[in-house]
């Protein structure tokens, strides 16, 4: 039985919304664990191909239409000096991040071909931490200068790549506000390394489009932005809300899904600052690493310390919960499209990420199959939206939640509609502009046998997409329980009156019946 009190989401159809960037889709990976070696790099598999990479590692990355990838960290990247991963002498190297060798045979090179064969645009976080401004900058003259342009510019060419790598988006570090963090700064040091390694990288490449690390945090993020702000394009938050670092104890459904709003109130905190520092309409925010789950990674170098990050590949783990947080995620963030110009997954693959990755096959997570549905079935342009919904009991966050696109053509509305109650079904009445929608609409709905339900290896489609009919009947129609659905209602390009302008399609003077669409009278 649907829930008694009904949710409402009243769309506006009074102008064609905001355009979004499609980086808000975006991925990350890290040299942690088996994200890289062992996951989508694995040179002598039977999968992989002559490059190493794992082809069925990007066909599925490719479902996904990844826009862009930020590597090599993370942590990771705070003790990583790109030399040691390109050309032919390559020297194995102790990450003292992650506390394990890595072999340095995956570099800037096999990061930028592999991001071309998922047709993502690559982007690199720099050491911020060990290193320097000038090796920052150095990084970008290997990447993106001519040859002919100097030393590095010339070494990538004697390393196999005469063109251009063309980066174009560069980050500044990676949490170097935390004491976790190898060469971590106080907000006053922060500031003035990212002004003079902003303004380094920009002389190399002023096309450059550059990010640093900050926090929804006025002391952290103020400082920086007066300093620094003239030349950064965004600043780079991160959010993990279920914290299981030292312990691996993931958090039930309705505790998980409690904190759905968290995401949102990080955003505004950080627009608020940005307006603090005057730079309302000139920095912007990358949610770049964001995920329900913390990395589990407990101190220490002993044998069990590093064989204990295997549980973050348990695929349990990975709920209706981990699915319905991502979805409420995207929505946060296209809601403020105007401002939240990235985001990214972290990690992808393995660990925490949508693909799991072993010797004989994947598994396609239920957060994969969210992103899937986000990144492939949107519209480009947010509507203005209004939703109500009662509570969700044990979780202070509303049942439902929703989102409203209209496409490129204007010709149709795209509803996302995540309802987050564990077990019944809920009711939810759908208005454009007032009007109430009727009829029978194609939609695509991810849910499961139950909200604890996973897939596996074993259990590869437990949770996965299907095509269905949305029936409205007076403007109501009922969510599936622990479920995300994606309407499809079009609008008309023409009508029997003659040609419909397309301001005059969103100004609410037409109403969509069972019948089709009508002058409003």
């Amino acid at each position: 039985m649907p829930q008694e009190t009904p949710a409402v989401v009243d769309v506006s159809l009074t102008h064609p919304g905001i355009a979004y960037s499609r980086n808000v889709f975006g991925h990350f990976i890290e040299h942690f664990h088996r994200q890289i070696y062992g996951g989508l790099f694995a040179p002598g598999s039977p999968l992989s191909d002559g490059r190493g990479f794992r082809e069925d590692v990007i066909e599925a990355m490719r479902e996904l239409r990844p826009p862009v990838v930020r590597w090599p960290g993370g942590c990771f990247v705070s003790s990583y000096h790109w030399l040691d991963g390109v050309g032919p002498a390559r020297r194995p190297h102790y990450d003292k991040a992650w506390r394990v060798t890595d072999p340095n045979t995956f570099g800037t090179h096999e990061f930028v071909a592999w991001c071309e064969a998922i047709g993502a645009e690559p982007y690199i976080c720099t050491n911020a931490g060990t290193g320097t401004a000038e090796e920052m900058s150095d990084w970008v003259e290997y990447c993106n200068l001519p040859q002919g342009n100097g030393h590095w510019s010339d070494l990538r060419a004697a390393n196999g790549h005469p063109e251009p790598l063309a980066v174009p988006y560069w980050s500044i570090g990676n949490e170097n506000y935390g004491d976790w963090e190898m060469g971590a700064k106080t907000a006053e040091e922060w500031a003035i390394l990212v002004r003079e390694s902003a303004k380094m990288m920009l002389r190399v490449d002023e096309s450059a489009v550059l990010l640093t690390a900050a926090r929804a945090d006025l002391d952290w993020t103020l400082p920086l932005l007066r300093e620094a702000g003239r030349y950064l394009d965004m600043v780079s938050i991160h959010g993990y809300w279920d914290k299981l670092h030292d312990v691996n104890e993931p958090s039930p459904y309705l505790t998980a899904i409690s904190r759905s709003l968290d995401p949102q109130d990080e955003i505004q905190h950080t627009i608020d600052i940005i307006g603090a520092a005057s730079l309302a309409g000139k920095v912007s925010i990358a949610f770049d690493e964001w995920n329900l789950r913390g990395w589990h990674h407990p101190l220490g170098t002993s044998e069990a310390a590093i064989s204990a990050r295997e549980l973050n590949e348990d695929n349990s783990t990975y709920t209706m919960a981990d699915a319905l947080f991502s979805a409420s995620f995207f929505n946060s963030c296209l809601r403020r499209g105007d401002v939240v110009k990235m985001a990214n997954i972290a990690p992808s693959i393995n660990t925490r990420g949508p693909l799991f990755v072993h010797p004989d096959g994947i598994v396609k997570r239920s957060t994969f199959h969210v992103m899937a549905m986000y990144a492939g079935l949107l519209g480009e342009r947010v509507l203005d939206s209004h939703g109500t919904s009662p509570e969700l009991d044990g979780a202070s966050v509303p049942v439902v939640d929703s989102l409203a696109t209209l496409d490129a053509s204007k010709s149709r509305i795209t509803l996302a509609l995540v309802n987050r109650d564990p077990a019944a079904s809920v009711a939810c009445d759908v208005r454009l502009s007032g009007h109430s929608v009727d009829g029978s609409y194609p939609a695509t709905v991810l849910d499961g046998p139950d909200a604890d339900a996973y897939n596996d290896v074993d259990r590869l489609d437990t949770i996965t997409p299907r095509t269905t009919k949305v029936e409205f009947r007076s403007g109501r129609c009922v969510l599936p329980p622990h479920s995300l659905t994606m309407c499809h209602i079009d609008l008309p390009l023409h009508h029997s009156e003659g040609d419909v302008d397309a301001g005059r399609m969103l100004n609410g003077d037409w109403h969509l019946s069972t019948a089709g669409w009508h002058k409003t009278s």
